[in-house]
């Protein structure tokens, strides 16, 4: 295998960390004894959660939350040893109530839990190469029953369509409205949803009508890139290392997911496909796609794709993006904004 570090150079959408960024509380009477904190703490690690009580009252008992959710409880000063085993990655918000003499009072500190996975540089190979519209500013791109859905971007430009990826034989094109930009699509209880850049909507389609039958509004201040599915929840990229979970019923975000590549966060997570149990991401403006754990958000995999650019007649700026299973020849097909050709490729070790 290449040297780990290739895998950085592929991914060079990481932004470190802040080293030692322990988010001291700012509460006058106690804060916590994070002297020993370290940068970056791994899954197999535990923390040990405890108080200074600098002003030397007499404790009750203290309370510990980690990310807002109650963890445990000591008596007086003692404290809490907190394994982070079986823990999402990203920021772990620490909190303490210390219950003191009729009173209480809060101290907070931060720490940041990233991956202990040294990912694989996988291999591919081409199974079949497709010509691909250029005027396709490619945002999405899903199978649903053997037949491929493509979405675009671009203000006055967007559309999705459904069409024979062999031919190129459209067999409907769907334009949206001229003030949107369009995102990534999925395709889940019989209903096709699409995302929306900066307007903060989403559309929901009928399936086989592809009519507009509900928009909806984001309900968190993110912007809309790409969009999967697990047959039960919706998956949603924002830009940022965040991989969003919603419920398709309500479009509720219910919960998401930091993307970790060892130790270092992946930034600009872009289109999504829900693959084998796993997330296959791309990174906007690298030429990569990045295998993601849905459980804690770890890198498991990353592929080089550098070598597709050399077999299409591309520009600079246009990027790799487009990932799309079909389940019929479990083969994964992959494309780019404005990219001649999309190609049929095989995974392996």
């Amino acid at each position: 295998m290449k040297n780990y570090n290739f895998l950085f150079i592929i991914l060079l959408g990481i932004t470190l960390s802040n080293c030692g960024d322990t988010k001291k509380g700012e509460n006058s009477l106690f804060t916590f004894d994070n002297a020993n904190y370290k940068a970056k703490y791994l899954p197999q690690d535990a923390v040990e959660l405890g108080v200074l009580n600098t002003n030397s009252k007499e404790i009750d008992s203290i309370v510990f939350f980690v990310n807002d959710k109650k963890v445990g409880s000591t008596k007086g000063l003692n404290k809490l040893s907190f394994p982070l085993k079986d823990r999402k990655l990203g920021y772990q918000n620490l909190k303490a109530t210390v219950y003191f003499g009729g009173d209480n009072s809060d101290a907070t500190a931060r720490i940041e839990l990233v991956s202990n996975i040294q990912p694989k540089l996988l291999k591919y190979t081409i199974i079949n190469t497709f010509a691909h519209d250029t005027a396709s500013f490619t945002e999405g791109l899903e199978f649903h029953k053997d037949t491929l859905y493509e979405s675009t971007g671009l203000n006055g430009k967007s559309y999705f369509r459904k069409y024979d990826y062999k031919t190129g034989k459209v067999f409907k094109q769907v334009e949206l409205d001229s003030k949107y930009f369009g995102e990534g699509i999925t395709f889940i209880n019989n209903k096709m949803y699409q995302l929306t850049w900066q307007s903060k909507v989403g559309f929901i389609y009928n399936k086989n009508t592809l009519k507009l039958e509900k928009t909806f509004a984001f309900d968190k201040d993110i912007e809309g890139w790409g969009m999967t599915n697990d047959g039960k929840y919706i998956y949603q990229s924002d830009g940022t290392e965040k991989i969003w979970k919603m419920d398709p019923t309500n479009q509720k975000l219910i919960d998401n997911i930091n993307v970790y590549s060892a130790d270092s966060k992946i930034k600009s997570v872009n289109e999504l496909e829900f693959i084998d149990g796993k997330f296959y991401v791309n990174v906007w403006q690298k030429d990569a796609i990045a295998i993601v754990n849905p459980a804690n958000g770890a890198v498991e995999g990353i592929l080089d794709m550098s070598g597709l650019r050399k077999l299409s007649h591309i520009k600079p700026g246009d990027v790799l993006n487009g990932i799309a299973y079909n389940p019929k020849t479990k083969t994964i097909f992959v494309t780019g904004k404005n990219w001649d050709k999309m190609f049929e490729i095989k995974i392996s070790e």
